[in-house]
């Protein structure tokens, strides 16, 4: 009795935890709220903050919303100032990049792109892993890593299905030619000709194999010889299958870093290193551009590609990365490419329209101002630094309008009219209402909310004092440091949203950077990039969550995989940012309107 109504008491306080969760979280540190320490106001609010990212008790966009209630109220900050902080540059550059997604996605795009991929590389096991990688990692650049995800589960979910009917009908046959059989010992030269196959496909399309293809079958022994092969067969595919669908995961998170839009985290260091900049010298900015952070970043995403192909390869595909694959398993998973292929039917105008678009907006990235060359935003107007008045947010925001006027279709007009009939009509690639359902808003309050709480732990001095606590490891080569740090950001964010790990860090990360003297982009990108290095959970990404929940992957699968992944990818992060990164972004040079801080002046 007593059990029971402790298991109704527990059932009822679960229902509610996140009431409790709530209180919590604004009542336990309540202390640093009492006093007139903006620093310690500020932590209050920062930790209530991390406490609610971290239990998600209120939606994350939902804690974003907070800095405009907690700091006003403290007085650590004007309602006028941090309502001002969520929108900037940064965030009309994601939306924009949001918006031309939306449209690829829109017309299909992205699903043509990635089945030309993957028809080109082949169906021979390594290949065709590499091959749904590599539209993942293309696509995870520009749309979203969630939507680059799903559309590749269906084909993964195609090849398995069709190599698990081939495997069944060839073990089917190769029964019955053994019971047929009068003589129960071995019997050299019996066969199955492929074409026995073909056509008992039930789930996907024909399959089709050349004539003159045959698959020998011994029949020595033959129950036991067929346990034997139906086990490895299984054993086989499940190995295959896991390592398909964690390429596709790890192909999407390693596409994320490469450009500036990929991942939330990447836009919350521009934006909170621009603050940052502007904040010591009113107009200035950190230099972060579309251009120069993919001459950094699109070689690292590369080589973490490629490395978590090769560790996929030992640890799932084994001896199948080397054999050479049956016919009957090739024909299959062609077949099974080619239906997908089929689906999509002819190009469309819509996805031409697009296309062109879509390159046009990474060509204005590219070359709006290339270090050491300058751009096509010098042709406009300058300020009186010399610097352009546009920046990537007007390249994005110029592409993201036209998608609402450019035609999805022909327009049915004058002589492009297919009946008289037909009243004229004409309908745009994106409409306000598809574009309201399918932007995620939530992400942009999130990056607001993270500006807001960036300029409030800089304008209370809390970043400051938090960098001046960490100053114990100065007795540290900086790039040891930076490698420790990155070691546990890729840990916490396992189970902690990118976004908002990535937005607590950057100010500490900038200040720890200046008490030790280095230029505060060296640890600020670095930790950012290491939030987008979650191989291990489902929690952890979304990617990660969404191959998960395909029912192909266990969680142990995922962390014994994803561990050494998290260990490569921050050591291939760390050779980066120590070699090519630094002409890039100056690392090794501190901006001079920093140079009146130091360890000494800093930390007193």
């Amino acid at each position: 009795m007593i059990r029971e109504k402790v298991a109704w008491f527990l059932r009822n306080l679960w229902a509610v935890r996140n009431i409790i969760i709530v209180f919590i979280a604004f009542v336990a540190p309540i202390n640093l709220a009492i006093g007139d320490s903006k620093e310690t106001k500020c932590a209050y609010g920062l930790i209530v903050m991390a406490i609610l990212w971290l239990t998600e008790a209120f939606p994350i966009p939902v804690t974003a919303l907070l800095p405009t209630v907690i700091f006003p109220l403290l007085g650590v900050s004007t309602a006028r100032a941090i309502c001002s902080k969520y929108i900037n540059d940064t965030t009309v550059l994601f939306l924009g990049g949001l918006v031309v997604a939306v449209a690829v996605e829109e017309v299909g795009l992205h699903t043509r792109i990635a089945m030309g991929i993957i028809s080109v590389l082949g169906s021979n096991p390594n290949m065709l892993m590499l091959g749904l990688m590599l539209p993942t990692w293309f696509l995870s650049m520009w749309i979203s890593n969630t939507a680059a995800t799903s559309m590749m589960i269906p084909i993964i979910q195609a090849v398995m299905t069709q190599i698990r009917e081939a495997n069944r009908i060839r073990l089917e046959g190769a029964k019955d030619v053994s019971d047929e059989s009068d003589n129960p010992t071995i019997q050299t030269s019996d066969s199955i000709s492929v074409n026995q196959i073909e056509g008992k496909i039930k789930n996907g399309a024909m399959l089709s194999v050349p004539t003159d293809t045959q698959v020998s079958l011994a029949n020595n022994s033959a129950a036991c010889v067929l346990e034997v092969e139906k086990s490895t067969d299984n054993s086989e595919l499940r190995l295959f299958g896991k390592g398909l669908a964690l390429g596709v995961a790890y192909g999407a998170n390693a596409g994320g870093i490469a450009t500036l839009t990929g991942t939330p985290p990447n836009l919350i260091l521009q934006g909170q290193a621009n603050e940052i900049f502007d904040k010591r010298s009113p107009g200035s900015d950190s230099g972060i551009t579309f251009a120069n952070w993919m001459g950094f970043a699109f070689p690292l995403s590369i080589v973490i590609l490629l490395l978590s192909w090769i560790w996929l390869q030992l640890i799932f595909l084994r001896s199948l990365c080397i054999r050479k694959t049956d016919a009957v398993r090739t024909a299959a998973i062609k077949s099974a490419i080619k239906h997908e292929r089929k689906k999509l039917g002819r190009v469309t105008f819509g996805e031409v329209v697009v296309l062109i678009c879509f390159i046009c907006l990474a060509m204005l990235w590219i070359f709006r101002d290339i270090p050491g060359m300058g751009g096509w935003a010098y042709l406009f107007h300058l300020d009186k630094d010399g610097k352009p008045f546009a920046r990537d947010s007007t390249a994005a925001m110029l592409i993201a309008i036209c998608l609402f006027v450019l035609p999805k279709s022909v327009p049915n007009i004058f002589c492009f009219i297919k009946s008289e009939d037909v009243k004229p009509s004409y309908t745009p690639i994106l409409t306000w209402d598809t574009a309201v359902h399918k932007l995620p808003w939530g992400v942009i309050v999130l990056l607001g909310g993270g500006f807001a709480l960036a300029d409030a732990s800089s304008s209370s001095g809390l970043s400051k004092m938090v960098g001046c606590s960490l100053k114990v490891f100065s007795h540290m080569d900086i790039w040891v440091m930076n490698l420790i740090i990155c070691l546990i950001v890729a840990g916490a964010t396992e189970i902690t949203s990118n976004s908002a790990t990535a937005t607590l860090l950057m100010p500490i990360m900038a200040e720890l950077a200046l008490t030790l003297g280095k230029n505060p982009l060296y640890l600020m990108i670095s930790s950012a990039i290491a939030c987008s290095f979650a191989f291990m959970l489902p929690v952890a990404t979304p990617p990660n969550a969404i191959v998960f929940s395909t029912g192909i992957l266990r969680i142990p699968d995922m962390a014994s995989a994803g561990i050494v992944m998290n260990i490569v990818a921050i050591l291939a992060l760390t050779l980066a940012v120590n070699t090519w990164a630094i002409p890039i972004f100056n690392l090794d040079v501190v901006p001079s309107i920093f140079n009146n801080t130091g360890v000494n002046s800093t930390c007193l």
